[in-house]
């Protein structure tokens, strides 16, 4: 059985380093032949040869050049909600305006399976005639089109890159002028970070540091119903006219003066942890009955309901770039239900001394699939008394200025012609010469996913405590499992903490998509960084991994998994409930547990031909419905969590027993644990089945021995081992042992003779 299962595990391995028909180090020329020239750039019957600096290529009808195309995310950071790249191919004419675009490559599983494909390229449609440069000339920004309703987070990231990577493009390429520095350089300002003191909440207001967006539920129907959109106007927000929608309230924290005003000393010290060199920082608070962040955003998501723009960029937020904040910190400021500090991402090119807008996307439901969407803006623009003059020579290079009303140059030195751009890179986020690494370059300072670390660092220690406590449990069990009372009140207090904290809060749920991503990494080119942007989840599968080489999956499934956690919770307060407990056959709950494991495969399977289509397919596992989004979801996804709970009512842990993937996965390398830390009787299962009757989660074999797989360390069969109330093997051990004391209490102790007389004899009669 060992060399079977040695076999198993090598081809399992080999194969999983089979090549992956993976999109890294994406080009234009890795697409091309999927694009004829006029679909991008009308009229154009043949592609010019791809110059490497920058990567584009010309457009040519006949002789005559009418236009050049390249692809997206070689400028911009375009991972969608699948955290794989959207691929676009991209057309602009002679002047900088978007002439076409095609969708070449995308692992986008919504549109894969759920959205028409059709709709999402209606929807790029609407940039055809947008030209990025006079956009942020005249302050107008990107085109408001309509989002694809159910792929509204894909939506954004593709009209997100195909203007930021247009405007980039155009300046690179000197497009209309654009390669001088528009504006007055001797002018030009940045932010004074000695500028200012510590004020209270409406001096702050007042003299507009803090902005201010007040809507009522009258103001938003009244949006909706001036759309034209008639469903929307049939569903009307309910409430009167007047009462609040929403407060929304914005700032520009990464200004030391507004920051330690509005955070207060030690939260804008953790602040300036998350920031690199340069980089900054807004603060967005909201109150009232629609929330700004939503519930839509997953760990590593982008928050949906917000943006910021500025002349041609348009910024969004993702998860990792986030910091929840409990309370405002000036004084007389209003107690906010939800408040965020939100980091302006590297290679962005956001000028933070020009004006800037947020802009807040309102949603409305119109069927059970569909939502239509308005928004509203809330402008911003730091008060002059908190910036400085530049110097010319500082203003003419362009350091530190992005594309807010024209101010400033390109990405990178010699922008104004084609034949300059890009020979160097440019301090953070600027253009490297390098085809495939034209965005986000890191300087010389922290990685990103160290400072996220350093931001952690409570969380981190928590963390730490727990799996030092858990490990104190496994290495001392026999002590404590001898005092049942002392043991039961540590396992619900260890569960609630998981539960509660570490998954409700800290949101650290692995997840079988964690093990599918890991093995297309290594088959793509693996990568420390991407595993490291999480510490929580990082440290997670770190002691997983050593806990089964010493326990198996247990120590994860029945400990650490904040849905097992729920699980088992729930079916605790059924039974306080008297809600009778369904036993299922062992000839039944055998033939049960290997679904899962065919779950997995299955998984593991298509996560080989398309990681995307395997991640949609994972929504098997209920965790990000029921720990990461809080059951705040479509009702069919609910639906599944809470009909699994139910279920678990009855029959405990029912998931974790036959339907959990990351379970299957798990138990397959913990069968080569090193040690054996359950003790059994020989009497266990013959004649004794009290352990088969009572394992939680059944197993146990009617034989008496444990089976590794599916055992979650809950340690109850170590209770009934040690209890000599319980355990009949104890229970006879402790009988006989008080019968010898008794007896042995009985028999009078015997007198030694005496020297002057023989000994006394007892008495016949007693």
């Amino acid at each position: 059985m060992t060399w079977r299962f040695v076999l198993a595990l090598v081809l399992f391995a080999a194969f999983s380093w089979l090549p992956a028909g993976a999109q890294n180090a994406a080009t234009f020329d890795t697409f091309a032949n999927q694009v004829v020239p006029g679909e991008v750039v009308p009229g154009a019957d043949r592609f010019g040869p791809t110059q490497q600096s920058p990567p584009v290529a010309q457009v040519f009808r006949g002789d005559e050049l009418v236009g050049y195309a390249y692809l997206n995310s070689q400028y911009v950071n375009a991972d969608g909600y699948s955290s794989k790249p959207i691929h676009i191919i991209v057309g602009l004419d002679t002047t900088g305006t978007i002439v076409g675009m095609k969708m070449v490559a995308h692992s986008e599983p919504i549109v894969l399976i759920g959205i028409p494909e059709k709709r999402v390229v209606d929807y790029m449609a609407a940039f055809i005639g947008y030209n990025p440069l006079k956009a942020a000339a005249d302050g107008s920004g990107p085109p408001r089109v309509n989002l694809v309703s159910g792929a509204t987070v894909t939506a954004l990231v593709m009209g997100e890159s195909i203007t930021r990577s247009a405007v980039r493009v155009a300046r690179l390429l000197g497009l209309g002028g654009a390669g001088a520095a528009g504006g007055d350089a001797s002018a030009a300002r940045s932010i004074d970070s000695g500028a200012g003191e510590l004020q209270g909440w409406q001096d702050l207001l007042e003299e507009g540091g803090v902005k201010h967006l007040h809507l009522t539920v009258g103001e938003v129907n009244q949006k909706f119903l001036e759309s034209g959109d008639p469903v929307a106007a049939r569903f009307p927000q309910a409430g009167a006219d007047d009462d609040a929608f929403i407060d929304l309230y914005v700032a520009l924290v990464s200004q030391p003066a507004i920051g330690r005003s509005l955070l207060g000393d030690s939260e804008y010290a953790s602040m300036q942890q998350m920031l690199g060199p340069d980089q900054q920082a807004i603060l967005v608070g909201g109150d009232g009955i629609y929330s700004f962040k939503g519930s839509g955003y997953v760990r590593g998501g982008i928050f949906d309901r917000i943006e910021l723009i500025q002349g041609a960029e348009t910024i969004r937020f993702r998860d990792q770039f986030h910091r929840r904040v409990g309370a405002i910190a000036a004084e007389g400021a209003p107690a906010l239900k939800e408040i965020g500090i939100f980091v302006i991402p590297e290679g962005s090119e956001f000028d933070p001394a020009a004006p800037w807008r947020l802009q807040l996307l309102v949603q409305r439901a119109t069927g059970a699939l569909t939502k239509v969407f308005e928004s509203f803006d809330l402008p911003y623009a730091i008060p002059a008394r908190y910036t400085k003059a530049d110097s010319p020579a500082v203003a003419e290079s362009g350091r530190g200025r992005g594309a807010g009303a024209g101010a400033g140059p390109g990405p990178g030195p010699g922008a104004g012609h084609a034949s300059t751009a890009g020979q160097a890179a440019v301090g953070r986020g600027g253009i490297a010469a390098d085809a495939n690494q034209w965005f986000d370059e890191e300087d010389e300072g922290d990685p990103l996913w160290k400072r996220i670390w350093q931001s952690k660092v409570v969380a981190i220690a928590m963390l730490g405590i727990m799996l030092v406590v858990l490990t104190l449990i496994f290495f001392f069990q026999d002590a404590l499992v001898k005092h049942e009372k002392v043991y039961d009140r540590v396992r619900l207090a260890y569960l609630a903490t998981t539960l509660f904290w570490l998954g409700w809060v800290a949101q650290a749920q692995l997840s079988v998509v964690n093990v599918l991503t890991f093995f297309s990494s290594l088959r793509s080119g693996f990568n420390w960084s991407s595993f490291l942007i999480d510490p929580l989840i990082f440290i997670l599968w770190c002691s997983v991994a050593v806990s089964l080489l010493f326990w198996g999956r247990g120590a994860f499934c029945g400990w650490l998994c904040p849905f097992g956690a729920l699980q088992e919770l729930s079916n605790r307060i059924a039974k306080a409930l008297k809600v009778p407990q369904l036993k299922i056959p062992w000839a039944v709950h055998e033939r049960l547990w290997p679904i899962k494991y065919i779950i997995f495969l299955g998984l593991f399977a298509v996560s080989l031909g398309s990681l995307a289509f395997a991640e949609q397919l994972a929504e098997v596992e209920p965790f990000k419905t029921a720990i990461v989004l809080h059951f705040m979801r479509e009702w069919w996804f609910v639906l599944f969590a809470v009909s699994l709970i139910v279920a678990g009512l009855f029959v405990e842990r029912f998931f974790c027993r036959y339907m959990c993937p990351l379970g299957a996965a798990l138990a397959i390398p913990g069968r080569m644990r090193m040690f054996n830390w359950l003790k059994r009787y020989r009497e266990c299962g013959n004649p004794c089945m009290r352990c088969f009757k009572e394992c939680p989660v059944e197993a146990i074999h009617p034989e008496g021995h444990i089976n590794p797989n599916e055992c979650i360390q809950c340690l109850h069969c170590q209770v009934l081992y040690h209890s000599e109330q319980k355990c009949p093997v104890k229970i006879q051990r402790r009988l006989k042992r008080e019968k010898r004391e008794a007896f042995a209490q009985r028999i009078p102790i015997a007198v030694l003779p005496d020297k002057d007389g023989p000994a006394p004899q007892p008495d016949p009669a007693s």
